[in-house]
């Protein structure tokens, strides 16, 4: 029954009139299917003085070096601007920290509920499925929320697996899951043929790609090579602009 959908971590802050001001970003969003997502500042933001800097945007990604996590794309860089608009500019990831979008989604792209337990790899399958089902991932124009990024002394999510099975089970069960997420993003090494068990797999066609643009068209735009396991430059997310097929709209984005 409600319009618009909010996901977030635990342990986080709000601005005041945080729902408002994310439908208000939604809206002036040039798309006709946007999502507003970033992470977030810290938990002890000022952001009444945040509401009047550009907020930051994710851009970076790297393919995790660790062999525990098989690989995966990880989201690391930051895109910051000098000139605060109104106007969300186009970033190419969604971070599972705060995402908020038309609560339509749900039933275009719903959650799979076949990666329990994912941590790496949640956000990058999140965008490659978003962008590829005609969404168009934006950063907020203003940073609504914070987060407790360092939590010393406090169980973390990947512990929580071994206490309801056993200890170092988590990072087994990930490498497991991340094949299913791997497979949709066209790593060779993860096609369907070599991966066993082919339980994996179970009703990926519900929870895949959409049709409205390819996969390989999202890799490019964001300079990922699964095959190589290389980044190419892109550019557009560091200095705002928009991507490729967005061209048409830079216009919003001139700071002179």
């Amino acid at each position: 029954g409600e319009s618009w959908f909010l996901q977030i971590d635990s342990h986080m802050s709000f601005a005041q009139d945080w729902d408002a001001t994310s439908v208000h970003m939604l809206k002036k969003a040039p798309s006709e299917k946007p999502i507003i997502s970033h992470y977030p500042p810290g938990h002890d933001a000022d952001f009444e003085a945040e509401a009047r800097l550009p907020a930051p945007r994710i851009c970076g990604p790297v393919f995790a070096g660790s062999y525990v996590e098989s690989q995966i794309v990880r989201l690391e860089g930051y895109g910051a601007d000098s000139v605060h608009l109104e106007t969300p500019r186009f970033a190419p990831f969604v971070a599972a920290g705060y995402f908020v979008a038309h609560s339509d989604f749900l039933r275009e792209v719903p959650f799979d509920p076949f990666l329990p337990w994912i941590f790496m790899g949640e956000e990058i399958i999140m965008s490659a499925r978003f962008w590829t089902h005609g969404y168009d991932i934006f950063s907020p124009s203003t940073s609504v929320v914070g987060h407790i990024y360092v939590r010393r002394h406090k169980p973390k999510f990947w512990e929580t697996v071994g206490r309801l099975f056993w200890e170092g089970i988590h990072s087994p069960l990930s490498s497991l899951v991340l094949e299913r997420v791997k497979t949709q993003l066209k790593y060779p090494e993860s096609a369907r043929d070599l991966i066993k068990p082919k339980s994996v797999f179970t009703a990926l066609d519900k929870y895949t790609m959409g049709k409205k643009r390819s996969i390989d068209e999202y890799l490019k735009m964001v300079g990922l090579d699964p095959v190589t396991k290389t980044l190419n430059e892109t550019n557009w997310c560091e200095t705002g602009q928009p991507p490729e097929h967005a061209k048409h709209l830079a216009y919003l984005y001139k700071t002179e």
